[in-house]
């Protein structure tokens, strides 16, 4: 079974004028707007994933334009990762620098122009339970479907290990808080454990089996190499799980399926490569190149104008700017 995005079929750049480019009356323009500043058709899309028979890959997703295009592309499922909304944002590395309202604004424009189901890193809850509470309230104005938190020690502290945990004790506190911060019963809360990383699967089962006890959606987890490994904590759990960086000989379908396996996150190649094109360009310029060799690599302007919905701009001008 190959890997599966329930993706619709991209529509052909001979074709984007007419597709991307209707001219609806007013009233349906307006609906669409509003249906996508609700989230609910998203959150409930994202939970589709994790109840339905497939696996759901999220591409990684870190500001407007990377999102448009996946939902130029049709694609479903998107990620905004801690690591990525760190450099995205801040131009600084996966050290927990980057705030809760930095976090909420880039989810909330990356909401606002795609109908992408976004599961978004919410690292630790950026505190104790009580700013967990704060921190869902924030995500799920801001559009977020899916929201993770996790068991890690954040920010670690002075002389403490990088890998350290919570007790199980307080991550419960952190998952009751923020499951009832939830206002729209769709918003999926996703309960994440670094166990298999920090700790020992004993560990991690347990924390597993104490974290399913509540009413999350699903449990994610991280670092698993051997396939005893998942299968270990599929026992200890009723709740579809979340595969994060894990071992590649794991990621075989039929097996995850099988583990109730829902939803494998594949990296975030996109924003490497992304930072590696503006990378060359600049240094090309830098170099003494000429402008125009760049211009082959270009996104083409028909393409470009898709991708930022210049057509309903163009629409709304003569809407609301003319007689």
């Amino acid at each position: 079974m190959g890997l599966y995005l329930k993706v619709r079929t991209p529509l052909s750049t001979g074709n984007l004028q007419q597709n991307f480019d209707p001219k609806p009356n007013k009233k349906d323009r307006v609906n669409q707007r509003r249906r996508r500043m609700t989230f609910s058709k998203q959150r409930k899309q994202f939970r589709n994933y994790l109840n339905g028979p497939n696996i759901g890959y999220p591409v990684s997703v870190f500001d407007p334009i990377s999102a448009r295009i996946a939902d130029h592309l049709k694609i479903d499922l998107g990620i905004l990762g801690g690591s990525v909304a760190s450099a995205a944002i801040l131009a600084a590395p996966d050290i927990m620098v980057l705030t809760l309202s930095e976090l909420s604004d880039q989810v909330e424009r990356i909401c606002r122009v795609s109908d992408i189901s976004l599961m978004v890193d919410a690292d630790n809850g950026y505190g104790n339970a009580l700013n967990a509470s704060r921190t869902i309230q924030e995500l799920e104005r801001a559009g977020a479907a899916a929201i993770t938190i996790e068991d890690a020690a954040l920010p670690p502290q002075y002389g403490s290990s990088d890998t350290s945990l919570i007790s199980c004790d307080e991550m419960i506190g952190k998952l009751r808080a923020a499951i009832d911060a939830k206002r729209d019963p769709n918003t999926v809360i996703i309960a994440r454990t670094n166990g298999l990383s920090s700790t020992s699967l004993d560990d991690t089962s347990k924390r597993v089996s104490a974290y399913s006890n509540l009413n999350v959606d699903a449990i994610m987890i991280v670092g698993a190499k051997e396939y005893g490994d998942i299968e270990s904590i599929r026992k200890n759990t009723h709740l579809p799980l979340v595969l994060g960086s894990a071992s590649d000989k794991l990621k075989e379908n039929s097996f995850l399926l099988k583990n109730n396996v829902k939803v494998v996150l594949t990296g975030h190649q996109p924003f490497f490569t992304t930072m590696k094109t503006l990378y060359d360009s600049l240094k090309h310029l830098k170099d003494g190149g000429n402008p125009s060799a760049l211009k082959e690599q270009s996104i083409a302007t028909e393409l470009e104008n898709a991708i930022l919905h210049s057509g309903e701009y163009r629409q709304q001008q003569q809407d609301y700017l003319s007689h």
